[in-house]
């Protein structure tokens, strides 16, 4: 643990726990007080408007942004191929398809009244 440099006075050096105590009670004295500022629909969005164009005007953290978000994408879509090779979709209504031909001569996995005919 590093030593440190300040003085062991003042809310900066308290302990995480309690200058999040002294928080709390400051904000619901505010509230309480009629003080507190809440953001309106409109004043959160130019808020999230004015930081996104702050943001945005770094082009290197852009890119970073669309590459991961590119590199991502393409696994997902890789893990869904793959899937659906390991997957095959047999349709049973088919007269001749192989899932129905193989429930019809093994005996397995037979539903109920599959014995009757037209039933499968």
């Amino acid at each position: 643990m590093e030593p440190k440099t300040t003085r062991n006075s003042g809310f900066a050096s308290m302990e995480q726990e309690k200058q999040r105590e002294i928080a709390r009670k400051g904000g619901k004295a505010a509230h309480r007080k009629g003080t507190a500022h809440e953001f309106t629909v409109e004043e959160a969005r130019f808020a999230g408007k004015k930081g996104g164009q702050q943001v945005s005007t770094n082009r290197r953290h852009m890119m970073e942004i669309g590459r991961l978000g590119g590199k991502r994408s393409a696994e997902r879509r890789r893990l869904r191929a793959a899937e659906a090779k390991q997957v095959p979709q047999a349709n049973m209504s088919e007269p001749d398809s192989p899932l129905r031909q193989y429930v019809a001569s093994s005996g397995e996995l037979r539903q109920p009244g599959a014995d009757e005919p037209g039933l499968l």
